[in-house]
């Protein structure tokens, strides 16, 4: 059935197999986004090590895996939900599957955790975390500043107020903290595994434009032109609310 698996990967334009990935222990690698399917006979990643995921790839599975103490596989932010199907393995203590989402920016909204499936067969684990949490809200927009005041003339013109500041947007809510599925066999111990679902925290609220300054007094010849007085500082924006948790299923075959 693996081979069979294997040689339908490789006549699949949507997938390609590699034979054996080996990430070097306090390194990094990260996948070339050349399919949305991956087929790995066997993924060696060393302590401390990471291997990378790009958002493109949908499915990998792995015939044999070895992750040691704190090795990590991150699998990049992305809408679309990801399938992690290990045949075989050893998992170490320490060692993390991360779909965190992405932080918000002031041109893009924060994503939610990555929807996760993960399938563990006959795989041995000391400890391993998998993190799903949502991303930091948007910040909110800094208040413009006002415009400085401008004296009046000593002979003619009207002194001119210094311009109020603009009030900071909310910082916008928190993605939701992603959906994992666990599937292990009936006598896989569940304690192992801890995950991470919470949502991302609300963005920063904007600041408060300052106001423009007072024009000074104008001192004339005869007599003193009194200057306008100075703007008001706009006001702050409210912090963003986290986002909802996601959620667990642990399903046993």
């Amino acid at each position: 059935m693996r081979s069979a698996l294997f040689l339908l990967a490789l006549a699949s334009p949507l997938a390609s197999a590699q034979a054996l990935i080996h990430v070097a222990a306090n390194s990094m690698l990260q996948l070339a986004p050349s399919a949305q399917v991956l087929e790995i006979e066997r993924l060696h990643i060393g302590e401390h090590a990471t291997l990378m995921v790009p958002a493109s790839v949908t499915e990998v599975r792995v015939s044999e895996l070895l992750l040691e103490p704190e090795g990590r596989i991150a699998i990049a932010a992305s809408q679309q939900p990801f399938y992690l199907h290990v045949l075989q393995g050893e998992i170490a203590t320490g060692a993390q599957i991360t779909a965190r989402g992405a932080p918000g920016t002031e041109l893009k909204p924060a994503i939610a955790g990555r929807t996760l499936t993960v399938r563990l067969e006959r795989v041995v684990t000391q400890s391993l975390l998998i993190d799903v949490r949502g991303g930091t809200g948007s910040p909110g927009f800094n208040g413009l500043h006002g415009a400085n005041g401008k004296p009046g003339g000593c002979l003619w013109g009207q002194s001119l107020s210094g311009a109020d500041g603009g009030d900071g947007s909310d910082g916008q809510t928190g993605a939701a903290g992603g959906k994992v599925r666990i599937e292990v066999p009936q006598d896989f111990p569940a304690e192992h595994i801890l995950t991470r679902l919470e949502g991302g925290s609300g963005g920063r609220a904007g600041e408060a434009g300052q106001g423009g300054a007072k024009a000074m007094d104008e001192g004339c010849w005869i007599y003193s032109a009194q200057g306008a007085k100075g703007g008001q500082a706009g006001r702050s924006g409210q912090a963003g609310l986290p986002g909802p948790d996601g959620s667990m299923d642990l399903v046993r075959f």
